[in-house]
């Protein structure tokens, strides 16, 4: 087997967590092509009892550890410097010495980046074939924020979104190839770096259909009674945020008046002060980490995805389907994803659209409920393979 460094912005584990899905699936793949020789931060106390799952993957590896707070204001120093906030925030002394180590130790001739932030670590390798997995344009996530926050941050992110993009046009004009989720964002970045158009691709996140399976027996989360309207994500993830508070300040009153029995559950971990507040409210529940989304979505009448800022694919939506949940989406969380609105799941522009929509699911019969369900599995059946979308991985890190 050939040697491949492979750098990675957080540990890719556990494999059912959402923004860890893709990476943990990369990985999976090219241990089986590669030696991988993985480099990776660790944020979060709780991930470094995955360390060993993920060492069991790799030649070697490297792991660093990440305070986020204490990274945040260390990105600050960008700003002195005319640089993006991001790359301050992943840049790491001892993360550079062990990759130029490394890539020294092996003669390393394939790297594969997985965010854009982590090219910064393989910059100097000209000689290797060099593959970015942007995944989603972030500096395009960042011009969002900007747009939607007020002065004085609407100007950070607004500084950091040009940085950003000044950042990424360059990554993608070095690296021989630049890939991301879906052919939508592929097209964006096109727009945004015409001069790198040539070497632009994508492919598509999958969906594991055997685990997030509706035929297996899942013990309801709910108290009896009671219907469910389910959110998942990770909920200091300011897009969820956002949503979550949209939705409960702008949608589910209308439904709460509507049914009474209804219940609006907020499933992920790491709750905001915000999100922990809305908790407070009636009808509305924040479970903060739980061992298993797969319950809270199986039981659910109705799982909601109503992002309002959105870059790529959204797992949640996927994984909704994938459990034959019927799944209300926003034009935003639609974007990316291969679904028919009307038969695999149900589009809502605005706040009375999304609240017809969802008041029809849950007063309709319950066999047009479960229709739109089984047709949004069979079509995750069919589109979201991981060994067929990952195909091109392999493809782009062998050309010549």
């Amino acid at each position: 087997m050939e040697d491949l460094l492979l750098l990675i912005h957080r540990i890719p584990y556990p494999p059912n967590k959402g923004d860890k899905i893709r990476s943990y699936h990369l990985l999976k793949h090219l241990a089986r092509h590669y030696r991988v020789h993985l480099a990776t931060f660790v944020d979060d106390k709780d991930d470094w009892q995955y360390v060993p799952h993920v060492q069991a993957l790799c030649a070697s590896s490297h792991f660093a550890p990440m305070n986020p707070l204490l990274a945040r204001v260390k990105s600050l120093a960008a700003l002195l410097k005319n640089r993006s906030l991001s790359l301050e925030y992943y840049r790491d002394a001892a993360m550079a010495r062990w990759v130029r180590d490394t890539v020294a130790a092996h003669d390393v001739k394939r790297v594969l980046v997985f965010s854009s932030a982590m090219a910064q670590y393989a910059a100097s390798y000209r000689d290797a074939r060099r593959v970015v997995d942007f995944v989603d344009v972030d500096s395009d996530k960042w011009r969002q924020y900007a747009e939607q926050k007020s002065f004085p941050m609407s100007l950070l992110y607004g500084y950091e979104a040009k940085q950003l993009l000044r950042y990424e046009r360059q990554v993608a004009r070095d690296y021989d190839a630049s890939l991301f989720v879906s052919a939508p964002e592929a097209d964006l970045f096109r727009r945004l770096a015409p001069e790198s158009s040539a070497k632009i691709g994508h492919f598509s996140n999958g969906v594991d259909t055997d685990y997030f399976s509706p035929a297996q027996d899942y013990a309801s989360p709910y108290a009896p009674g009671e219907r469910a309207l389910v959110f998942t994500g990770a909920m200091d993830y300011w897009p969820n945020v956002d949503a979550v508070q949209w939705f409960a300040d702008e949608v589910f009153p209308n439904l709460r008046a509507r049914f009474a029995d209804l219940k609006f559950y907020i499933v992920g971990s790491r709750p905001s002060q915000q999100v922990q507040e809305l908790g407070k409210r009636a009808g509305i529940v924040v479970t903060g980490t739980v061992p298993d989304v797969r319950p809270y979505i199986a039981h659910a009448a109705v799982a909601v995805a109503p992002l309002r800022i959105a870059r790529g694919i959204q797992n949640k939506v996927l994984e909704a389907m994938a459990m034959a949940t019927p799944v209300v989406v926003s034009p935003q969380a639609l974007e990316g994803i291969d679904a028919e609105p009307g038969s695999e799941l149900v589009l809502a522009a605005d706040a009375p659209a999304f609240a017809d929509a969802v008041g029809a699911l849950l007063a309709g019969r319950d066999d047009a409920a479960a229709a739109i369900g089984q047709a949004a599995r069979a079509k995750v059946q069919r589109r979201y393979s991981w060994s067929s979308n990952l195909a091109c991985i392999g493809e782009n890190l062998e050309c010549s």
